[in-house]
């Protein structure tokens, strides 16, 4: 059989409806034997526990195995992070987005002066890994943009994270040197219908282009890369969620010097239509993180402030092991109120501090650095970058 030479390649291969009706016929021996062997099956383990039936009966014992795995791997740490948006400028339409293009809002790019302003502001609040986020703007925020504002920031914090538009092997190459940590790339759906409905116009709406993105991460050799479906927007979600278990598995096999992340996102309220195709339950949301942590013992688990306080208290113990805090989604959020903006509506609106204080009372170690600079240094070049007191804004010294 011929090695595929891409993931976009080896999903050719995959019968979608197929996999659905899989699902639909799983029974209770392949679940129980996947929670025996602890998801040691691989793929078919991941089926089983995706099934109607094992959210149905199995939920209880998923859960209490899932907690278990998940301490013995990560203990009691949480990694707490903050996200940072740069700029809300967008080519593509996507009817589920608030940047998208056909959105009727102010659009916001940060200056040098507005990037460090919400860096003193998170410095303070006690973040050390920050994800930039911008929406996907090849000439408002392409690379010679975002290795400017990684240059500024990288001095400043331990770990950068991106959530940006999908790049070439040689810019992400590029902005590894520049000292980039992990790259976000979430696929939306991988249902390629489902995909083309809801991503009309700009460079997003090539599937395949987005789908290798991975594949070109790996070939970079990037730290982490993280990988997820936004659940709502295909009606099969479990299908969806397989999916990206059959992506990560491919990925580890082929680009095993990364590490990898998973969320699992619902969609919320923004500055747009209502284009729900499925509400993911809490119950199936549940399902999700204890299949995923079966599935795959080492991968890191992400849960945005999208979810309320309630929620994210209660997923704690099974299977989390990132949490962000704090979080605003539009430009220059943290120095500004107003939330105009924003790419979507959080849920979690407690601060950091208020975070941090909750999971210490549950037997949590809220950790703020989980990564030095001095990791990097064999393949970073020295960049200069002005301190946040060379910068002599009383704006950027009020923030700290």
């Amino acid at each position: 059989m011929t090695k595929p030479s891409s993931f976009s390649h080896f999903l050719k291969g995959q019968d979608w409806s197929a996999h659905s009706s899989s699902l639909q016929q799983i029974g209770p021996q392949q679940i129980e034997f996947a929670l025996k062997r602890q998801g040691q099956g691989g793929i078919d383990d991941l089926r089983a526990l995706l099934s109607p039936l094992a959210g149905e009966k199995y939920l209880e014992d998923m859960a209490k195995l899932s907690h278990t795995l998940t301490r013995k791997r990560f203990g009691q740490a949480i990694r707490l992070f903050a996200p940072m948006y740069l700029s809300n400028e967008c080519n593509n339409v996507c009817d589920y987005c608030g940047f998208s293009m056909h959105n009727k809002i102010a659009r916001k790019t940060l200056t040098d002066l507005e990037i460090l302003r919400e860096a003193g502001i998170l410095k303070k609040r006690g973040f050390d890994h920050v994800l930039l986020v911008t929406g996907e703007s090849n000439q408002q925020v392409g690379m010679n943009y975002l290795s400017h504002a990684i240059d500024l920031l990288r001095p400043h914090f331990a770990n950068l994270s991106i959530e940006v538009q999908p790049l070439s092997l040689d810019n992400y190459s590029s902005l590894i040197e520049h000292g980039i940590h992990a790259v976000m790339v979430y696929q939306e759906t991988y249902d390629q219908e489902s995909y083309s409905r809801h991503h009309l116009k700009g460079k997003k709406t090539n599937f395949e282009w987005r789908l290798d993105t991975a594949d070109r991460l790996g070939q970079a050799v990037v730290n982490k890369i993280g990988l997820g479906c936004l659940f709502g927007l295909t009606e099969d979600w479990r299908v969806d969620a397989f999916y990206a278990g059959m992506h990560l598995d491919y990925l580890e096999r082929r680009y095993w010097q990364t590490s990898y992340s998973m969320s699992f996102p619902r969609i919320r309220p923004y500055e747009g239509d209502n284009i729900v195709a499925v509400d993911l339950k809490d119950r199936d949301l549940v399902q999700l993180l204890c299949a995923f942590r079966i599935f795959n013992h080492e991968l890191e688990i992400t849960l945005s402030t999208r979810e309320s306080q309630q929620l994210r208290e209660n997923l704690l113990p099974l299977g989390v092991t990132t949490m962000s805090a704090g979080s605003k989604t539009n430009p220059g959020g943290y120095a500004e109120e107003s939330q105009s903006l924003e790419q979507f509506s959080i849920s979690d609106e407690r601060s950091p501090r208020e975070v941090s204080a909750m999971l210490k009372s549950k037997g949590y170690d809220p950790v703020w650095k989980d990564w030095d600079s001095s990791y990097d240094k064999p393949r970073m070049t020295n960049f200069d970058s002005p301190s946040l007191e060379q910068t002599n804004s009383t704006q950027v010294a009020a923030s700290f």
